[in-house]
């Protein structure tokens, strides 16, 4: 449970409710909401530089390349300064400017300052008001904690959601949990490609059991690459590291106009620092002066690709740029750098052995966050009725490319205000409706499924590791459903996904029993789910024949190399049903119509 769910839980509680909340690490602590760096988003319009409420929503239609229902986003804007309001009251220790005022500081795709942020510590910072203000309604009684609890199915009765199947991670022992509704609040799916920002333990099994239980899947093929992560180094690596977004508003990014400058610097008889200043390219500013460092994502990224891919790649691999702070601590001073971003150097040097202070970082984009996810209505709720879905786990407010600060405020936008307000129109109509009785049928054929599962796995005893395995699979997904999709490479993905799949069944090893901590059944497990996370979103980005924000067909590029959408055949969700294993999905549609945002090409040019 991280931002979303635990905002939601101690709502819900303070509210009245009685609340189970299943925690998949041993604390909400621990989830991955607290390696947010960067900021927060609102338009509290602090800076007096003519934000609003309306431009924060612009802003987000905008930079999601016109693929988000317009409704949600208004809705997120709207409730945005409340956030702030909340976080200030629980003592969130955001930064202030010298006469008392909260600090701001611009993230990509905008023009105003109106990310709050509390160093690079942002995420840890609001989780651990969030946390407070859960703590407080579980030692009221009104919610009731599971830490090291994995969900692994939904129970439907009647149509509706009525509880779930988990996995006690620490005695391997099966639970069903009855309620009246069900909130999945479990982040994304972006674990699939293996190598992501995310922590080990995200993944997207919840949502797949929802998909499978009747819950639609909407645009799985919206995944976000961050331009700004450590780059990959060497074959053993299990997660990529990411540098905050807030980097761009005073590091620059460049590359050697030269190459031969490129290979000096990869035989390492120069350093960067030593590259003079007319013979670098500061290429995004090149590119897009008016936006410069602050592009949104997915702009950033394939024009960080399009430079290492024409050989001016900075490191060994050739899949790295730089970004460079020798203007900003010239221009500011090392004190008020370090007052913004001291963490963040620190981190890097420790990684990377590299002093951020001396010589530029280097970095490429990586998989960050996946803007599909459950289909929703206005209220939050799934296709299936009493199952709703918060944050990263849900579709509704990014479209194609989430803007970056915009996480932390979805999720305690769904968790704090939204949640608590719209659930209730559903539970107000099981008020005489007793506990739901786990004894039900349906709770026993959903536990003797999820058995069976682990009892396959545990029978195969093959020789492949799972990390093996899900390794191949992530390099799959990587290359041809990535950055840039091709209809042969999506095609291809497809057929390489299904071989992987089989050799997984053949020849996966899963040792140790069900009984005890295995963290190899676990991960084999969620790469079950992974495989067919991956087939949904190949079959989505090989429909969706147009490119829009981080969905990049090759076919569908303008003369300069930008994302060329389709409105008149694209303009709509693509809102996936399942039919049962082996069996094709049905393809739904749901039309997005913009009534207030004028929809045009995005242009960060001018």
């Amino acid at each position: 449970t991280g931002l979303g769910g635990a905002s939601a839980a101690a709502t819900l509680g303070e509210l009245g409710y009685n609340v189970k909340i299943f925690c998949i690490s041993d604390s909400p602590r621990r989830a991955h909401s607290i390696a947010a760096q960067g900021g927060i988003n609102a338009a509290k319009n602090y800076q007096n530089d003519n934000d609003s409420v309306f431009r924060l929503f612009e802003d987000t239609i905008k930079g999601g390349d016109y693929r988000s229902r317009e409704a949600n986003v208004y809705r997120l804007a709207e409730v945005s300064s409340a956030i702030i309001d909340q976080c200030v009251a629980q003592g969130i220790p955001f930064a202030r400017e010298y006469g008392g005022y909260l600090a701001n500081r611009s993230f990509g795709g905008v023009q105003v300052s109106r990310t709050f942020y509390a160093r690079g510590q942002t995420g840890q910072q609001l989780l651990l008001g969030a946390y407070a203000s859960l703590n407080r309604q579980i030692a009221a009684g009104t919610v009731k904690c599971y830490p090291r609890y994995e969900m692994l199915d939904l129970v439907v009765i009647n149509g509706q959601a009525k509880g779930i199947i988990a996995r006690n991670l620490i005695s391997g022992g099966l639970e069903r949990f009855g309620a009246h509704a069900v909130i999945i609040a479990t982040g994304g799916y972006g674990n699939a490609y293996f190598l992501s920002t995310n922590a080990m333990y995200s993944n997207g099994s919840a949502i797949m059991q929802c998909y499978r239980k009747g819950a639609y899947f909407a645009n799985p093929s919206f995944a976000q690459i961050h331009p700004t992560c450590i780059p990959v180094h060497g074959e053993q690596q299990s997660k990529l590291t990411l540098m905050s977004e807030s980097l761009r508003n005073d590091g620059r990014i460049w590359v050697p106009k030269k190459k031969e400058d490129v290979e000096k610097l990869r035989n390492k008889e120069v350093k960067p620092s030593q590259i003079p200043e007319e013979d670098r390219d500061y290429y995004l500013e090149r590119r897009y002066p008016a936006f410069g460092n602050l592009v949104p994502r997915d702009v950033a990224s394939r024009a960080a690709k399009e430079r290492c891919d024409a050989g001016f790649g900075v490191n060994e691999t050739g899949k790295a740029v730089f970004l460079d702070f020798a203007d900003a601590i010239q221009r500011l001073g090392h004190q008020r750098v370090e007052e913004r971003y001291g963490n963040l150097f620190e981190m890097y040097q420790k990684i990377t052995d590299s002093d951020p202070w001396q010589e530029p970082m280097m970095i490429y984009p990586a998989i960050h966050y996946t803007m599909g996810g459950t289909w929703v209505d206005y209220d939050l709720q799934s296709t299936v009725p009493g199952l709703y879905s918060i944050g990263e786990a849900n579709f509704s407010d990014h479209g194609g490319n989430r803007l970056g600060a915009s996480a932390l405020m979805q999720g305690l936008a769904d968790g704090y205000f939204i949640i608590p307000v719209t659930i209730g129109d559903y539970l107000s109509h099981k008020i005489n409706e007793p506990k739901t009785d786990v004894s039900a049928i349906e709770f026993v054929e959903a536990e003797k499924s999820v058995q069976a599962r682990i009892d396959k796995l545990l029978s195969i005893k093959g020789k492949t590791p799972v990390d093996v395995l899900h390794k191949k699979f992530g390099n799959i997904m990587w290359e041809y459903v990535g950055m840039a999709r091709t209809e042969e490479g999506l095609k291809t993905a497809m057929k390489e996904i299904k071989a992987v799949r089989e050799e997984f069944y053949k020849d996966v090893c899963v040792p140790g029993t069900q009984y005890e901590f295995n963290q190899e059944l676990e991960k084999a497990l969620r790469l079950e789910d992974f495989f067919d996370i991956g087939m949904l979103m190949a079959r989505d980005a090989l429909e969706r024949k147009e490119s829009c924000g981080g969905h990049f067909r090759l076919e569908s590029q303008t003369e300069d190399g930008e994302t060329k959408r389709d409105d008149k055949n694209f303009m709509y969700v693509s809102v996936w049903e399942y039919k049962g294993e082996g069996v094709e999905p049905v393809k739904h549609k749901e039309p997005l119509k913009f009534e207030f945002v004028e929809v045009k090409t995005r242009n960060y040019k001018e």
